[in-house]
């Protein structure tokens, strides 16, 4: 590695402003409607006050909405905006949309998506869902435990600070994940330590 090297400079930080961790991994969710959920409305919201009460609230509502079939017939006879007090027609677009291919996919519970996520072609269609982006598709990977690196703006934020020029989402999530190899870490286990520091999450 060289002095430029963004891997070290990254790591010299994460050192730095986090310490040596241990960083523990997102527990994510084994409710598929929350899961899919949180995937589809996180984007541009406060998570610890927007997204996670509704997410507690829906597995408390919607406990048949916990395998992707009892999810989709919940969609089928109510509205999940109001279910959710959350007035975002896209958003609740991305959910049906995510429901539609994973129920279509015989993807019915979070084993079965953790699994289902490790082929690249399945990322793929994921990705084709309208408002699925590359982030979306590692971050519902974090959701069911398969420990990956999502990169927001949080994480963006903290590789400026750490003296990172703008890359682009590729490769900044693999200097992530060289980060984590070096440092002994999980890559989901530093990304949410990273996001709950940039976030000041509680």
């Amino acid at each position: 590695m060289t002095a430029f090297d963004p891997v070290q400079r990254l790591a010299t930080y994460v050192r730095t402003v986090l310490g040596d961790g241990p960083f523990p991994p997102p527990g994510g969710w084994t409710h598929m409607g929350a899961v899919i959920c949180d995937t589809s409305f996180q984007a541009r919201s406060k998570y610890e006050s927007t997204v996670r009460p509704r997410m507690l609230r829906l597995q408390s509502a919607w406990p048949d909405a916990a395998t992707v079939r009892g999810f989709q017939a919940r969609l089928a006879t109510e509205d999940l905006a109001v279910a959710l007090n959350f007035n975002s027609p896209r958003k609740v677009a991305t959910a049906h949309g995510i429901t539609a291919l994973l129920a279509a996919r015989g993807v019915d519970t979070r084993g079965d998506l953790h699994s289902w996520l490790g082929r690249q072609a399945n990322r793929a269609a994921l990705r084709a869902v309208k408002g699925v982006g590359p982030k979306s598709v590692d971050y519902i990977g974090n959701l069911v435990g398969r420990s990956q690196v999502a990169v927001d703006v949080h994480l963006r934020a903290f590789a400026a600070d750490a003296g990172i020029p703008d890359l682009g989402y590729e490769q900044l999530r693999a200097v992530y994940e060289s980060t984590a190899a070096v440092l002994g870490h999980e890559p989901g286990g530093l990304e949410h330590a990273v996001w709950r520091f940039k976030s000041q999450a509680l």
